[in-house]
């Protein structure tokens, strides 16, 4: 079982209103609901605006509760730090004293609980405090299954752009495919890459912090290639290098109005050169000596496994996906 709270505050009684973090817990919802597929991922609790402190801890405490595979937090609203370094997530009955939920409560209750895996995404400003109880960032305790991943560092601000925080529009279009591996595997790791690399050295920065053995899978898509063309490489690269010529190439036909070279187009390899294409494309495959694999063919060439070719080889043969 995998259960999610999705919360999103704009309206803090006209003192200092947000527009985009309903819009942005919205979107969530809607995206960790089911994986690209359609079938069934998350069971999630959407809450908008909730009033109170005592409220949103109810939510929380409610969420890391039982056994289940995963439970996911995402938390878009207001968020700040006081004069000795504690940080929390604002409710709208935020006061001198008790600005809203403490972070520091939050990554107990998560450590504490007995769900396999724990994760939690805040977009929201001063996020990066998220996990150091010192309050000053040189301290962090997150026990086994906690994974925190947050806007920005401990002293940065949380932009908004477009009617969604800059963070979590990043974090959509991570969740739609673009952190996705090969095998259409999306995880928290794959998550902050992707984030990390969108935001640059000069504006606000991710942060995350995981004490895991395995990523938990967020959501799955599409792959990029076909599974069953990652099946095959064993079969396909019985060597480290495979001897191309022209039979590869579909075009290299007498009835196509071009040169041809012997020897001409054969059906088995050209459908073996298109899952060699295929595999190039997503970066398992490179051309020997040639910029293109088609010059690879027609000039006699060969191609080989890329690193990260050679590494979804060995999951092919142990038999991991």
């Amino acid at each position: 079982m995998k259960k999610a709270l999705v919360v999103g505050i704009d309206n803090y009684g006209n003192r200092n209103n947000l527009k985009g973090c309903v819009n942005d817990a919205q979107a969530i919802a809607q995206i960790l609901k089911r994986h690209a597929d359609g079938t069934l991922n998350y069971d999630v609790k959407l809450k908008e605006n909730v009033l109170t402190k005592d409220e949103l801890t109810e939510h929380i405490q409610n969420l890391f509760k039982g056994d289940s595979d995963s439970a996911i937090f995402f938390y878009s609203g207001h968020g700040y730090v006081d004069d000795y370094g504690k940080a929390s997530l604002v409710t709208p009955d935020m006061s001198s004293h008790t600005p809203g939920v403490s972070m520091d409560d939050i990554l107990t209750w998560a450590n504490n609980s007995k769900v396999n895996n724990k994760i939690i995404i805040l977009d929201c400003c001063f996020s990066g405090n998220m996990g150091n109880f010192s309050g000053d960032g040189t301290k962090t305790s997150l026990n086994d299954g906690v994974t925190i991943l947050t806007a920005s560092k401990a002293d940065e601000l949380s932009v908004e752009l477009d009617g969604h925080g800059l963070f979590t529009a990043l974090l959509i279009s991570a969740l739609e495919g673009g952190a996705s591996d090969l095998l259409g595997y999306i995880t928290p790791g794959s998550i902050y890459s992707y984030i990390d690399k969108a935001l640059g050295p000069w504006g606000q920065r991710p942060v995350f912090k995981s004490n895991v053995s395995k990523f938990d899978i967020i959501r799955t898509v599409t792959p990029p290639i076909d599974v069953s063309i990652l099946r095959e490489l064993p079969e396909i690269f019985k060597s480290k290098e495979i001897s191309l010529d022209p039979s590869y190439e579909e075009t290299n036909t007498l009835s196509d109005k071009h040169e041809v070279i012997e020897p001409y187009a054969d059906e088995n390899n050209v459908k073996l050169f298109k899952k060699l294409q295929k595999l190039t494309s997503n970066g398992l495959v490179k051309p020997v000596g040639e910029d293109h694999m088609y010059y690879a063919a027609m000039r006699r060439k060969s191609c080989e496994l890329t690193s990260l070719g050679e590494y979804y080889l060995k999951l092919a043969k142990e038999e991991r996906f």
